[in-house]
């Protein structure tokens, strides 16, 4: 029932919010006689705010045309590779008509990245995406809305999100004979899973996996989301979070976890920096700060917009991540595509190179949970195994913004070059990208975040990769 009223009070809001947007205009165009009114502007900027808070957003575009590659503007081409009903696999094309470009960009890494069903739409990684495909050949994993598929299309638990990602590195390896695994928050569970199922079976396995701030071992160092999974109840949850879908919508008669709740919900952790945020971006628009205005736009665009999770995938994350830690444990059984449970036994992998991120002021996915990942996989060598804390970065910084860019990025890249090999031999691209990124970061040690790097010199890797391994068998 408050799915209903919900979707009621937004359509009663909706002219409201329009009509608060054309006042805004009209006292903001220097052409109507209402803008020479002194208190214009922060009457303009009034309604302005006031149509932000009541619209209704909508799913974003990643919208990326193109992106810089050594001071070559390279066209991106985005398009839907495999269509599933809750998720679409979509591809970042890439397109130069300069010959020694385009050799370039054929020969490097292909990564899937995995990105989170928690609440946002997948373009909350444009900015992660941006950056790798100025070095790799990008696939992300793009989550429906579920309120949008039909009841016919069948139900989505946690179990077909590890088949999806099955699935899709399977793709990746059809079309370039393998591929490196990037998932960032949620997703480095059932990423973790889905691989180590492969391995398990003697399948090939990703040439690396990348892992950034998830909750592996959501017992380390809990944070406020981790204490409300863990003090309430499963049925706590299942009674007061989920809603069947209104009768507008495809997926009517679903059960679901709505967006609006997660919104507020995400709103209620910190309500004051929120609450600061419009009031500076109404002060930006009475002194006519464009580009601060902007950029508060685009942040909310992508913030405020939420899909709707299927019940069963939500409510069987809490009680397999948050409640019964079954990763951890050794204990969880995934059902596979032919219908058999399978264990999942990270120990198995070893011949996947793991990196673990974590972000130091991370307030969703504490210090160590991430981490947490090497000492279950125990089956990787002692020199596959790679963990960088990003200094000052916290939850969003460790994909998105300067601290992604300018820390977490080159490491990434690095990471992901000095692994990409096929049937165990190294890529000549190694050789030529990786070294001077292995120089500089030795020369700006003291100033980098705290990081364990893998360089290509073997007297400088016996030592951190000890510290990493001993860390990881505590």
């Amino acid at each position: 029932m408050l799915y209903q009223i919900f979707e009621t009070q937004r359509t009663l809001m909706e002219p409201f919010a329009e009509f608060a947007q054309a006042t805004s205009k009209l006292y903001n165009n220097p052409l109507s006689p209402l803008g020479h009114n002194p208190l214009t502007q922060r009457i303009s900027a009034g309604y302005d705010l006031l149509y932000r808070l009541g619209k209704d957003y909508e799913k974003p575009a990643f919208g990326i045309q193109s992106v810089d590659v050594n001071g070559v503007d390279i066209a991106i081409h985005e398009r839907i590779e495999l269509d599933k009903p809750f998720c679409e696999l979509r591809r970042f094309k890439r397109f130069s008509d300069d010959p020694a470009t385009l050799s370039q960009l054929k020969g490097q890494p292909a990564v899937l990245i995995v990105a989170p069903l928690s609440g946002h739409y997948a373009t909350l990684l444009r900015d992660t995406v941006k950056q790798m495909l100025k070095d790799h050949k990008v696939y992300i994993t793009d989550w429906k809305n579920a309120r949008n598929v039909p009841l016919s299309d069948g139900e989505f638990h946690l179990d077909d999100y590890v088949n999806y990602v099955q699935e899709f590195i399977r793709h990746l390896q059809q079309h370039y004979g393998n591929c490196h695994v990037m998932s960032v928050c949620q997703p480095t569970v059932p990423v973790l899973a889905a691989v180590s199922l492969m391995a398990s079976r003697g399948e090939k396995t990703p040439l690396s996996m990348t892992m950034m701030g998830g909750p592996i071992d959501a017992t380390k160092s809990p944070t406020a989301v981790n204490n409300l999974a863990m003090n309430k109840s499963y049925s706590w949850f299942e009674n007061n979070v989920i809603y069947r879908v209104p009768d507008n919508f495809p997926g009517a008669g679903r059960r679901v976890y709505p967006g609006f709740l997660q919104h507020t919900g995400f709103v209620a952790m910190n309500p004051d920096r929120h609450m600061k945020s419009h009031y500076d971006y109404f002060k930006d628009l009475i002194k006519g700060d464009n580009s601060n205005a902007e950029a508060h736009r685009q942040f909310y665009d992508e913030y405020n917009a939420v899909l709707d999770m299927d019940a069963d995938y939500y409510l069987e994350t809490i009680s397999t991540v948050f409640q019964e830690f079954k990763l951890v444990k050794g204990t969880w059984e995934v059902r596979s595509e032919n219908g058999t449970q399978e264990l999942v036994r990270p120990q198995d992998i070893k011949t996947t190179a793991l990196l673990t991120v974590e972000g130091e002021l991370d307030d969703i996915s504490g210090s160590g949970q991430t981490f947490a990942a090497h000492g279950l996989c125990s089956g990787i060598p002692r020199n596959e195994h790679d963990h960088l804390e990003a200094k000052g970065a916290g939850h969003y910084g460790i994909f998105s913004g300067r601290r992604w860019r300018d820390i977490v990025y080159p490491h990434v890249k690095s990471f992901i070059l000095a692994h990409n090999k096929q049937d165990g031999v190294a890529a000549k691209v190694v050789t030529k990208v990786a070294a001077p990124k292995v120089a500089a970061k030795k020369t700006t040690a003291k100033a980098a975040p705290k990081t364990v790097t893998k360089p290509a010199a073997k007297a400088a890797v016996k030592a951190p990769v000890k510290t990493t391994w001993a860390k990881a068998k505590q």
